[in-house]
């Protein structure tokens, strides 16, 4: 059986902390060096934050965050049953973003810090996103 863990918590801006050391600990447990956990934990920052800023206007709702070894890394997939992404193709762009006080940077980060990246989104039913994060050294043991 392969290493695994789910989470789910309230959609607040203190999980995001809780969400991204959860995970760098379990990304250290699976043997990625330093430098890989830095870009894992920006990289779930980024997606858990989208949740609790654009998911769920005006309201809390639930994120949800599943981690899972690979045979060469760590599969991490954050979701929500919000209100979703109208058009995600205009959402992955560059400095785009619904929210005016924000940079729109998001999914460039998540995308850039993953070997690969993939958004799901249903507008009124919610959105997941998948990043998948290879070790750059073999984990110990193997």
């Amino acid at each position: 059986m392969t290493q695994y863990f789910e989470l789910a918590c309230p959609s607040r801006p203190e999980n995001v902390g809780l969400c991204r050391v959860t995970v760098a600990t379990f990304a250290a447990n699976l043997g990625f060096t330093l430098p890989e956990i830095e870009e894992i934990k920006v990289a779930v920052s980024e997606a858990v934050s989208n949740v609790v800023v654009h998911a769920y206007p005006g309201a809390e709702g639930l994120i949800g965050l599943r981690c899972e070894e690979s045979a060469d890394g760590l599969v991490i997939s954050v979701h929500d049953k919000g209100v979703g992404i109208e058009d995600v193709a205009k959402a992955r762009q560059a400095s785009f973003s619904t929210d005016p006080e924000r940079m729109g940077l998001g999914f460039v980060f998540m995308e850039s810090f993953s070997d690969e990246f993939r958004v799901e989104s249903q507008p009124g039913k919610g959105t997941r996103i998948e990043m998948r994060k290879r070790r750059e050294a073999p984990a110990e043991g193997a």
